[in-house]
């Protein structure tokens, strides 16, 4: 029996996660769920933690972890947000956060009306080094003579294994994607490590783009892309544009993996977004999706491929959210989904 450590999380995680539980529990495996529901800002806001050791314990024990969203206006700065996924992505080494953008319909994209228009594409993002470190300072605060650094941190080792994951979900090709050009020293690094990597994987395509020309070609034609690596920063940024591309964050999944141990944490990449939480109006694929890709982590690759020919059926029919054109409720979306997979 595989357990699934669950953390609904705030604002509309507890919303989107509950279709997303429900879709597990159809599914007739063999799993278990293990739902850590006091890991959210009230906790925070209670006792200065969310996320205390023994729940990191059996976050660690178990097979895989889906997560809801983290966030709340209540909290004036991102320390809260940082104490949990930085933390579970430090702690557990997920250095690899992949992030799929696929087109599920025509009409979703608002470059629909190009000839060239079958969006999917992966986003493979460094997820533990970079601008997101946390490393750096500043001095003279609150004063005209202010002076903050933040530190790229790029080390030999993460950049080989991010760039050697991308090759590793590659089906056609990888595009290396950076400032080289502009950020010396981490940029040599990353040009040493991808030539490695190349000569490791010769029979991948592969090409490379500086991070500005990689976002226009994204806009101009996303169906150009296979699978982009990148550091953690750009990898942010690219992973929302493609997102943007194939219909929304609504519809955008993600995973913070390991290769090595096997460790994942699965999230939607939309976050709590606090406006609209409680109204039942969030898009709840993007919690599916992730599902399904923690489902497919976990060897059961039939039915994860079930769930998201489910959510293509749902959004063919039109049975979907407002973000989408839809009138359905969150809850009535995941039934939706829950129906054709059924």
């Amino acid at each position: 029996m595989q357990r699934i450590t669950v953390i609904p999380g705030d604002g509309i995680g507890p919303e989107v996660i509950e279709p997303a539980l429900a879709l597990v529990d159809s599914l007739g495996l063999d799993l278990t769920l293990d739902v850590l529901d006091h890991v959210n800002a009230d906790a925070h806001l209670r006792h200065g933690s969310a996320l205390r050791a023994a729940d990191l314990d059996r976050i660690r024990t178990s097979d895989a972890t889906l997560l809801g969203a983290v966030g709340d206006p209540r909290l004036g700065d991102t320390a809260y947000v940082r104490s949990v996924l930085t933390t579970l992505r430090t702690e557990l080494d997920l250095y690899a956060n992949y992030r799929p953008a696929r087109l599920w319909h025509d009409r979703l994209s608002p470059l629909r009306d190009r000839a060239r228009r079958a969006i999917d594409c992966v986003i493979v993002r460094e997820n533990t080094e970079g601008l997101y470190s946390g490393i750096g300072g500043s001095t003279r605060t609150s004063s005209p003579d202010e002076v903050a650094v933040d530190l790229d941190l790029n080390t030999h080792r993460g950049v080989s294994r991010i760039i050697d994951f991308a090759f590793s979900v590659a089906r056609r090709s990888v595009c290396l994607v950076d400032k080289a050009n502009a950020v010396r020293h981490g940029g040599q690094l990353w040009q040493r490590c991808w030539r490695e990597a190349v000569e490791r994987h010769p029979h991948v395509a592969t090409s490379h783009l500086y991070a500005d020309a990689a976002a226009m070609r994204l806009a101009t034609d996303p169906t150009a892309f296979d699978v982009i690596v990148t550091n953690n920063s750009h990898g942010d940024i690219l992973s929302d544009l493609t997102a943007a591309l194939a219909g929304g964050l609504g519809m955008a999944a993600s995973a913070n993996l390991n290769a090595a141990t096997g460790r994942g944490l699965f999230e939607p990449v939309h976050g709590s977004a606090p406006d609209i939480a409680g109204r039942q109006v969030a898009n709840p694929f993007a919690a599916i999706l992730s599902t399904a890709l923690l489902v497919e982590h976990l060897g059961h690759r039939e039915e994860a491929e079930a769930v998201r020919r489910a959510v293509a059926a749902a959004v063919g029919a039109r049975r979907v959210t407002p973000d989408l054109g839809g009138r359905l409720t969150t809850k009535e979306a995941g039934a939706a989904v829950l129906a054709e997979v059924c």
